[in-house]
């Protein structure tokens, strides 16, 4: 009898023993989450050194919770204690059963806690090993491309574009600009075929885009092929309405040597036609037409466009070199003064 007495006093311990020690478990993951989400406030009002703070308590109180020591580690990078962070970030590596979200996180951490002390392979290594996991995250791709255009290997980083633009549908001319400056790579190591190719396919890949026949221009122009360097000289001008006015002289240099002076004007009318607002165009045709003996149709032609360009100052300036021979001093200082007034009036 007292020994069934005896054992039921134990069983009851035990029992309560067990009860309370699960039921004060949730309570301290408890806490620590509360502690957790406090933290992040301290981090969104600016306030890491209390972050870090609540961090430390959260990892003393529940060593499982890997979202804090990964906060941790973050924001200590951030304020440039970058081995720290490595040795936080590199512990979680070794944890058992982590799901392949998690092991991403770290390695994304990880990839920026390397590049913030400049060990860029190391750095690359992470974003590979996120890749391993994961061939589509996109946020490894882009990092992995950052590191590559910082090294200029734009080999590399054309590949890189292809599979951004395989997998999310991006700006098709970011794979033909790496083209362009591989081919601009090659042409400056006299590899003038293997420039050639990359031109091409970044002409192929976007035929909207102007940048390679500018470059193709000047490798046929350098091969003594006018007649193909003129080509893509033109197709450039016409595509890059912001900079195209940059081989505007070499088209004309390129239509003189082939004894096509007479074509320039059309190429101007054919940019104009193209682009109603190019004002660069429109100041060459006049200045074609003075050329050619037609200065009264020059003038006319600025007078018009004045019209619709008011406050020009590129085209007042054309029309005052029109009309120095044949306008008075007081009609010329009439147009230096609207001039200086336009220009006083945008600084203001």
């Amino acid at each position: 009898m007292e020994l069934f007495i005896l054992l039921s006093i134990l069983v009851i311990i035990f029992s309560t023993s067990i009860f309370f020690y699960y039921k004060k478990k949730p309570i301290q993951k408890s806490n620590s989450n509360t502690l957790y989400t406090e933290a992040l406030n301290m981090l969104v009002r600016g306030d890491s050194d209390n972050a870090i703070r609540l961090l430390r308590d959260v990892v003393k109180q529940d060593t499982n919770h890997l979202d804090a020591y990964l906060q941790l580690g973050d924001i200590l990078r951030e304020q440039g204690n970058s081995q720290n962070a490595i040795k936080i970030h590199q512990s979680l590596t070794v944890r058992p059963g982590l799901d392949e979200k998690l092991q991403i996180q770290i390695h994304q951490s990880l990839a920026q806690d390397y590049l913030s002390i400049n060990e860029i392979s190391l750095a690359k290594k992470e974003a590979e090993m996120i890749l391993n996991i994961d061939k589509k995250d996109s946020w490894a791709t882009e990092f992995l491309l950052d590191l590559a255009e910082k090294d200029h290997n734009w080999g590399q980083a054309a590949q890189l574009i292809k599979t951004i633009e395989k997998n999310n549908k991006s700006d098709i001319t970011r794979f033909a600009r790496f083209k362009v400056y591989e081919g601009m790579e090659k042409f400056e190591n006299e590899d003038r075929n293997g420039a050639e190719q990359c031109f091409n396919k970044a002409i192929s890949s976007a035929p909207n885009f102007g940048l390679p026949h500018l470059h193709l221009g000047n490798l046929f122009s350098e091969n003594r092929n006018l007649v193909k360097a003129l080509e893509h000289w033109e197709q450039y001008a016409l595509l890059d309405a912001e900079n195209g006015s940059s081989v505007y002289s070499k088209i004309e240099a390129a239509l003189f040597d082939l004894g096509r002076f007479s074509e320039v004007e059309k190429f101007y009318q054919r940019a104009l036609k193209n682009n109603s607002e190019n004002l660069d165009a429109l100041a060459k045709i006049a200045n074609v037409l003075e050329e050619k003996g037609e200065r009264q149709k020059a003038l006319e032609f600025v007078e018009d466009a004045l019209n619709q360009h008011n406050d020009s100052i590129k085209l007042r300036l054309m029309k005052l070199k029109l009309s120095i021979q044949h306008a008075s001093p007081p009609q010329l200082a009439q147009q230096i003064d609207r001039m200086i007034e336009i220009m006083t009036s945008h600084k203001e």
